[in-house]
């Protein structure tokens, strides 16, 4: 559990003083760790560490990492702005989600590179060249559908899962499902990222990747009761209440009108309103289950529908998979601390870049793969895609492939992928064996160390 940070109370003087300096931006007499605060966006579990040799400046019977504390409250405080999710506005007792956050200059120094990056600044073919992108973006959606089921508990490894989804093999078990699910539901985004999201869309969305995983009438539909908790998993203790089951339409029809906008007259940039919108749905929690998985389909659909088109090659999950508690940790800092969005909005940010490093880490490994390719083609007739084979095999000479999988795996047809390892056949480099009269597996074959030099 986080500590709660302390309720401090000054005279009027000090905190007029304290007032004063922070909107004539004299802060800076604190500005080695005031630069540390807001650059990591730190709660008072981490403020209560830092030392500043000038705080004590300020004459006060109160110790001096709660009055950095308190000082730092007041100018998140300033500089914040305000929003809101609503149920009915017709009726009585309106239910009101209220929050904040806070853009800083260093926030901003980061969505600018995001912005950079994931947009116009970096062209495809600078970074994924059109021979090899739809490999990239196949690798990219299983990693997303597998470790996005990881967080949530699926028990599997990533090269049984690969396989599956490469040879469209039926799920084994529930985590198999899962990613599956997974799978399907980014396929579905990709096809439907230029349109505007619904009830019905949400519902769709809980759907694909709930399905076969749930009792079916807990399936697409928000849940009816009360009787769900966010429980902490080491000691069982509740650490948030989602809002109640009859608020859910309404509060639901918020959402998706705030997804669907975003005025001039009242912008949000698209990877902070991303960010939110993903904290929303954990927030309010509007089904029995799968909540998580349906908060980030819904990032994912936010920031390809705003033109951040790198997203669709990143594996978002497995930078959380990785960073799990800090993930649990900028849910619960939002909420302790008066619902200031900002901790999460960071987190998310951070994940996107890491997401971003990775992705070059693994182009460059794959152009120098590219380059091993070439001993591949001294065989007679051997195109891109029977390279690639090849490498593989060479790579990992137990490995099998079917005509099902390279077709996913190259976004070809059934005829072409066939023929590709049927020549490979016929030359002696793989041999078929046959699982039934429709199916059969391809393996290395008996010249292919006499070809290769292995």
């Amino acid at each position: 559990m986080i500590e709660e940070a302390p309720v401090i109370k000054l005279s009027a003087n000090i905190k007029n003083e304290l007032f004063k300096i922070i909107l004539s931006d004299r802060i800076q007499l604190f500005s080695d760790t005031a630069k540390k605060i807001e650059k990591d966006y730190l709660y008072w579990d981490k403020i209560k560490y830092l030392k500043d040799e000038k705080i004590h400046l300020f004459k006060t019977d109160i110790k001096d990492e709660e009055l950095l504390w308190f000082i730092t409250k007041m100018r998140r405080e300033v500089t914040s702005k305000n929003d809101y999710l609503f149920s009915d506005l017709l009726a009585e007792d309106i239910f009101e989600i209220e929050y904040r956050y806070n853009i800083n200059e260093f926030l901003q120094q980061k969505l600018h590179y995001l912005d950079f990056n994931f947009g116009a600044g970096i062209q495809k073919k600078e970074l994924l060249d059109e021979l090899d992108k739809q490999k990239y973006l196949t690798n990219a959606l299983m990693e997303e559908s597998i470790f996005s089921s990881k967080i949530e508990g699926a028990s599997t490894t990533r090269v049984k899962a690969k396989e599956m989804l490469r040879k469209n093999k039926t799920p084994k078990n529930k985590s198999e499902q899962m990613i599956l699910n997974n799978y399907e539901t980014i396929q579905y985004i990709s096809e439907h990222k230029e349109e505007e999201i619904s009830l019905e869309k949400l519902f769709e969305i809980h759907h694909l990747v709930t399905k076969k995983t749930l009792y079916e009438k807990q399936v697409g539909v928000f849940r009816d009761n009360d009787e769900i908790f966010v429980m902490n998993d080491l000691t069982g203790e509740i650490v948030h209440t989602p809002p109640p089951f009859k608020e859910l339409d309404d509060l639901m029809k918020s959402f998706c009108e705030f997804f669907n906008n975003n005025p001039k007259e009242n912008f949000i940039h698209p990877i902070v309103k991303a960010s939110i919108l993903h904290f929303l749905i954990g927030y309010i929690h509007p089904f029995v289950d799968g909540n998580g998985r349906t908060a980030r389909a819904l990032f994912y659909w936010y920031l390809l529908k705003n033109g951040y088109w790198l997203t669709e090659y990143l594996s978002i999950s497995r930078v959380i998979m990785k960073s799990k508690t800090q993930y649990e940790n900028a849910y619960l800092y939002t909420e302790i601390d008066d619902m200031d969005v900002t901790y999460f909005i960071h987190y998310q940010v951070k994940v996107l870049t890491q997401a971003f490093e990775d992705l070059k880490e693994y182009v460059a490994k794959k152009k120098k793969e590219v380059q091993n390719l070439a001993q591949f083609y001294k065989e007679p007739s051997i195109n891109e895609r029977q390279a690639q084979i090849l490498f593989w095999v060479n790579e990992n000479s137990t490995r099998n492939f079917t005509v099902k999988e390279i077709e996913n795996v190259f976004s070809v047809t059934n005829q072409t992928a066939r023929t590709d390892l049927e020549s490979l056949v016929e030359k002696n480099i793989l041999k078929k064996i046959k699982i039934n009269q429709k199916t059969a597996n391809y393996w290395k074959g008996d010249s292919f160390d006499i070809k290769f030099g292995k």
